[in-house]
């Protein structure tokens, strides 16, 4: 299996990923008679030979999917021999570098090869990956992981240091051949001018760096060396957890204490005023006194019946599932700037 071919079944040699959980991932090579041991189960390679992509494979004591190998899986499971790329960094260079199949691209700073994974495949199958890494064992390591994800016809590996030596190779990468340049450097600025060498008219390059100051003084460099849109952007994944809970939900129907409310009497209030001719005026008012305390007596009478009606009728509660939307605790910070020109 390949990252960047696709096949329905399990054949001896392919790289198959092991998925137990979301933070139970490996890989394997199907070999005959091999062995898969882990905290699922005991998984025969044999057993594997044949079967589906996507099954799901049993033991005695759990199971696990067989998945077939991806650029974003790959990235999940391989060895770190460097700190990587994640998945949200690499969507964003691939589509600001405007790589497509049949583009040349250049990386420096190999590291792991989880960016060349996603590199590889987007430039497939007529585009070429020319990666350089200047620590030599990194570099035989990554040229056998990139043959065991089937994607070595598709990087060349160059163990240099790409600062001093730049990036040009006889019958291979000559100047203004290359549609990107990705740098993953501790200082980026010393290979601008490379860069600069072996970009196409209208190419983009991408620095990565963790630090603020690497970013001033790269884009200072590329604005000295003719580049232009410099512009620097830092992604941050805010994932979010939608789930339906259930919840306690009032009733907020209306009780019989409503009936109970009472309005003054007409009498109790009463005032009548009468205008005579002879500009005497009468005025004539009832005595509401006696009326007023017979309200007052009966609304006494009654408050303890309303508090027991109140007490009686309390608000009703019932349990309904309502969704729930909230930011995961578990974020992943800063990872680094990315700077395109």
């Amino acid at each position: 299996m390949s990252i960047v071919e696709t096949k329905r079944t399990i054949e001896e040699g392919d790289c198959v990923v092991m998925f137990g959980a979301k933070d139970y991932v490996n890989y394997i090579k199907i070999k005959k008679s091999g062995v898969y041991n882990c905290k699922y189960g005991s998984f025969l390679h044999n057993d594997l030979i044949g079967m589906t992509y996507g099954s799901k494979v049993r033991s005695k004591t759990g199971f696990v999917y067989a998945l077939p190998v991806t650029s974003e899986l790959w990235t999940s499971v391989l060895k770190h021999r460097t700190q990587i790329l994640y998945t949200i960094d690499i969507s964003m260079i691939v589509y600001n570098l405007d790589l497509a199949p049949g583009s040349v691209v250049v990386e420096t700073g190999t590291g792991s090869g989880s960016l060349t994974s996603s590199l590889a495949r987007a430039i497939s199958p007529s585009g070429h990956v020319f990666t350089f890494e200047f620590h030599e064992q990194r570099a035989a390591a990554a040229r056998e992981d990139f043959a065991l994800t089937g994607i070595g016809h598709l990087v060349t590996v160059t163990h240099r240091n790409s600062c001093q030596d730049g990036f040009l190779l006889e019958g291979q990468l000559t100047e203004g051949t290359a549609d990107g340049v990705f740098l993953d450097l501790p200082n980026p600025w010393e290979a601008v001018g490379h860069s600069k060498l072996i970009l196409k008219k209208g190419g983009m390059i991408c620095s990565f760096s963790p630090c603020i100051e690497q970013v001033q003084r790269c884009a200072d460099t590329l604005r000295n060396s003719s580049f232009v849109d410099v512009r620097t952007i830092e992604v941050l994944l805010r994932p979010y957890e939608s789930r339906m809970q259930e919840m306690d939900s009032l009733d907020f129907e209306p009780t019989d204490d409503q009936d109970d409310i009472t309005t003054p009497s007409s009498s109790s209030s009463s005032v009548t005023t009468t205008l005579h001719n002879d500009d005497d005026v009468s005025v004539q008012q009832e005595d509401s006194t006696s009326a007023l305390n017979t309200s007052v007596s009966s609304n006494t009478s009654n408050g303890g019946r309303k508090r027991k009606r109140k007490e009686d009728n309390k608000l009703k509660t019932e349990k309904k599932s309502v969704l729930f939307t909230r930011p995961l605790t578990d974020i992943r910070g800063h990872t680094g700037y990315l700077t395109f020109a």
